[in-house]
């Protein structure tokens, strides 16, 4: 798979169009939920989300399907995938080391082995995606210690 080595005038009206959508009212709820309330623990924390009764299930699914579509612009190459980032696109990499620690449980309990693989991808192939992945896997370490 071919990745796009510079940006262009056409990665930044990507990234201007992922930005108006971030700010639509339920998405912006549904990001300040994620960020504030999704601190799994265990396995079973990040499963829990996934029952439709529980209070962040539309949320996650929401937010967590958008930084999907997002990073996979950027695994195909249709967008600059260190550009994409740089613009300030990394919150979907937080949400990621978030579930990291339990990626290879969610994705067998899920029944979805490809779940966050566009996330995935970002944390571990780009340059700038390595780089937020590591400052974020470190919060997510000393949160699960405390």
């Amino acid at each position: 798979m071919s990745r796009k080595k510079h940006p262009d005038h056409h990665d930044a009206e990507l990234v201007l169009k992922l930005y108006e959508l971030r700010r639509e009212a339920v998405m912006r709820e549904s990001r300040r939920a994620l960020v504030a309330n999704f601190l799994p623990r265990s396995l079973d924390d990040v499963m829990a989300v996934m029952a439709p009764d529980h209070p962040l299930n539309a949320a996650f699914r929401q937010v967590f399907s958008y930084w999907e579509m997002a990073y996979a612009m950027a695994r195909h190459g249709i967008v600059n995938a260190d550009y994409l980032l740089e613009s300030n696109n990394g919150e979907g990499i937080l949400l990621f080391t978030r579930v990291e620690p339990w990626l290879a449980g969610y994705r067998e309990a899920s029944g979805n082995p490809v779940a966050l693989r566009n996330a995935e991808w970002v944390a571990t192939e780009c340059d700038m995606g390595r780089l937020l992945a590591e400052r974020f896997r470190k919060r997510v370490q000393a949160y699960l210690k405390s």
